[in-house]
């Protein structure tokens, strides 16, 4: 309906606009387009006082949307008495009553509506009238913002304030220009004094955005106590976000009340229960808290994400958590997310046949579900590995193309628990060409130079420790990462989500570098530079996980970061070949048979030889084999990595499966015999056995 009475409007019918408005709003149109449509069509019949209260309910459901504040601010000009707003009009009529004041209403009706090449031959009609005039500044500063280009906005509506100062309108755009352009202090102002001209309360929830964006919790929270002290406002949406606030600001006794009162009042909304849930973990009010919970679920058992808090509540495997299942699962037979909830205690408590029973219910409801199709997998793998294959098989033909790449997978898995290892690498590379035929092939070793840059002098106390993480495809370096990340607030993996701007995230630098077209300095600059945007400080200790190496790094390291250390996963090249084969690497790499990636894995590892074999730069070597064997010999290597005098033993559990489990390669000697001649050079140089 709001294009419509869009397109009404653009005609000039606005009888018609707005006899669509009220059909629309009779028949329960309500969404904020139809309102703030319906509002301009109420104001373009001159229906001020209608206008506005429809531009108020539409606030009321988005009272966050700038544009919105932005439409009301016009209308307030219909409908109030105010000074600067009079002279302003005053000045318009005497300049010219009949043309001037239509371009204005009429650019501001379009921006309304995100026409912005009407509004600005609108507003280019005004500029002949009155170029200087503080409305037309206004509007050319209001379109140049919404298109971008913010600081020629806060020069024009600069100079607009400059000339009306008590304009309820320039003060209006002038801080929606200085909240575009994120000059939040500015934008404080601005609405500061518009709420001082106008008394409009409603602005104090724009305002405790902007004030809680700079950290100021406790002011946003006062700030919307203006408005929640009228029960028009007070609806259970802004009791949610101020009760937030007042957490945040440390004040429980306030936000004690107002996410409660929420939570009674909308107990369907997601945010509301969050709220309860904060306050819980804040103040440690269980009982009260649970008992609001188990009411709201007595009066309506359909919400999943109450029985959910509700279990969040308890601790994971206790008896009360499972009388939480249970009472969810009998109020919602056959019902998925209870399903799932009962399927990951029991599969977290090691029930393993109820287990499976649950898995299969899930899947007779589900046929496709990822977790309890893998549960069923995993045990038919432990007990029967050709009836896990013969399982998996079953599941291709209704598979998505991603999940069937990971069901190839749990083929191989099972092939290979079956003891078919020509069958299983088979599966594997054929899994693996096909998930990396679009990137690109691994990138050749440089030759050494001919000398290496002497090392660098390391100045006691100028730099904290850097300590550079690596393991090649296949040495289950993630496993090592998990523990650090686990441990460690200067470990950064995050070159694995997000590409970081430095030399070290482009596999290309080290053949540059090799050649000339970086210097050792550039590469150690770029390093440095992005570290403060990665939350480390200049001189900060950082653990850096890099996805990939090549010796020609230590061009640059040797003469720049002598302070630095690498940190070095690695096991048996053969049982990385096959690794690398059955689950990938972190950093993809395409294969195209295993021959040639073997090569380019001697070659590769024949690096990190060197690396050891001439010590070329300080380094600890983590054997990852099987390195939940030795745990204190793990923390250990960490230490020495790290330079610190001790580390604590990492738990078990944090190092995750051996996927392929150490000396797997054996089983693969007859399937994989040429790779693995390629490879046996370089596995015995790195201390490993040679057959």
């Amino acid at each position: 309906m709001s294009q419509q009475i869009y397109q009404a409007l653009r005609r000039g019918a606005n009888a018609e606009a707005a006899t669509l408005a009220r059909q629309a709003l009779a028949e329960g149109h309500k969404d904020t387009g139809t309102l703030s449509a319906a509002a301009l069509a109420f104001r373009a019949i001159g229906e001020r006082e209608t206008a506005l209260s429809t531009i108020d309910a539409a606030i009321a459901q988005m009272p966050d949307d700038a544009e919105l504040h932005f439409l009301r601010a016009g209308m307030l000009l219909d409908t109030r008495d105010l000074g600067g707003a009079q002279a302003a009009l005053a000045q318009t009529i005497a300049l010219d009553p009949n043309q001037y004041g239509a371009y204005v209403v009429q650019a501001q009706m379009a921006i309304g509506r995100n026409d912005l090449d009407e509004a600005e031959r609108q507003t280019k009609l005004a500029a002949r009238v009155a170029p200087e005039h503080p409305w037309t500044l206004m509007l050319e500063g209001v379109l140049a913002s919404r298109r971008g280009d913010h600081d020629r906005a806060l020069t024009l509506l600069s100079a607009a304030s400059k000339d009306a100062p008590e304009d309820v309108q320039v003060i209006s755009a002038l801080g929606f220009a200085y909240l575009a352009k994120g000059h939040l202090a500015f934008a404080e102002q601005a609405f500061r004094r518009l709420i001082e001209k106008t008394g409009e309360v409603q602005l104090h929830g724009l305002l405790a955005q902007i004030v809680l964006q700079q950290g100021r919790p406790a002011e946003a929270a006062d700030a919307l106590a203006v408005l929640l002290a009228d029960p028009a406002h007070a609806t259970p949406s802004l009791q949610a976000f101020a009760g937030e606030l007042e957490l945040q600001a440390k004040r429980f006794d306030r936000a004690k009340p107002l996410l409660q009162a929420a939570f009674t009042a909308h107990p369907d909304s997601r945010r509301a229960t969050n709220g309860l849930l904060l306050l819980w973990e804040a103040t440690g009010n269980t009982e009260e808290t649970q008992a609001m919970l188990d009411g709201a679920l007595e009066q309506d058992a359909q919400w999943d994400h109450v029985w959910i808090a509700r279990l969040a509540m308890e601790a994971f495997g206790s008896e009360a958590a499972a009388t939480v299942v249970s009472r969810w699962n009998t109020a919602r037979p056959d019902h998925l997310p209870a399903l799932q909830a009962q399927l990951a205690l029991e599969s977290g408590t090691g029930a393993h046949e109820a287990s499976e029973v649950t898995a299969r219910r899930i899947t007779s409801l589900q046929p496709g579900h990822g977790n309890a199709n893998e549960l069923l997998f995993n045990r038919l793998l432990a007990r029967d590995p050709a009836a896990a294959v013969t399982f998996v098989e079953g599941l291709l033909p209704a598979a998505s193309p991603q999940a069937r790449l990971m069901l190839r997978r749990w083929v191989g898995m099972a092939q290979d628990a079956a003891d078919r290892p020509a069958d299983a690498i088979a599966t594997w590379l054929a899994s693996t060409a096909e998930e990396t035929a679009q990137v690109g092939p691994p990138p050749a070793p440089t030759t050494p130079p001919a000398r290496w840059p002497e090392m660098g002098t390391v100045v006691e106390g100028a730099r904290a420790p850097a300590v550079f993480l690596y393991g090649a495809p296949g040495a289950q370096v993630d496993r090592i990462a998990n523990v650090l990340q686990r441990a460690l607030p200067e470990f950064r993996g995050d070159r694995f989500s997000t590409a970081v701007q430095d030399p070290f995230q482009d596999t290309n630098v080290p053949a540059r570098l090799a050649q000339g077209e970086f210097t050792a300095e550039q590469v150690a600059a770029g390093w440095l530079s992005q570290l403060p945007a990665r939350g480390i400080g200049p001189n900060g200790a950082v653990i850096d996980w890099i996805p990939f190496w090549d010796n020609a790094w230590l061009l640059a390291l040797r003469p720049q970061l002598p302070h630095a250390r690498l940190l070095l996963a690695l096991r048996d090249p053969r049982d990385m070949l096959l690794e690398w084969f059955a689950f990938g690497a972190p950093m993809a790499l395409r294969v195209t048979d295993a021959n040639s990636a073997a090569q380019w894995l001697a070659a590769h590892l024949s690096q990190i030889a060197d690396i050891i074999e001439q010590d070329l730069f300080p380094h600890t070597v983590v054997r990852t084999d099987a390195p939940g064997e030795d745990l204190e010999r793990l923390a250990t290597r960490f230490a020495e990595a790290l330079g610190v005098p001790a580390f604590p033993t990492p738990p078990r559990e944090l190092l995750g499966p051996d996927r392929i489990p150490a000396g797997r390669w054996l089983a693969y000697r007859e399937a994989l015999a040429g790779p693995f001649a390629t490879l046996t050079p370089v596995a015995v140089r790195l201390g490993y056995r040679q057959d």
